[in-house]
């Protein structure tokens, strides 16, 4: 693997991905004691994790609806 700024973006967009499915940043697929390339995958995939974490948090939070008949 090249570490590239394609595989960087890569990277962020799998740890952006997991959040959206509901994955805890503890279920990175990279090891942070690894080669350089697992190093920068591990890196990577949190930096965009976390990124999407902190969109979520700034988003508003939308009431919750009643449902009819209730």
């Amino acid at each position: 693997m090249q570490l590239d700024r394609q595989t960087f973006q890569d990277r962020l967009n799998e740890g952006k991905a997991a959040y959206a499915a509901g994955d805890p940043s503890d279920a990175c697929p990279y090891n942070m004691y690894g080669n350089a390339e697992e190093q920068f995958g591990y890196r990577y995939w949190n930096r965009g994790w976390s990124m999407a974490r902190s969109e979520a948090e700034t988003q508003p939070r939308r009431p919750a609806v009643a449902s009819a008949g209730q």
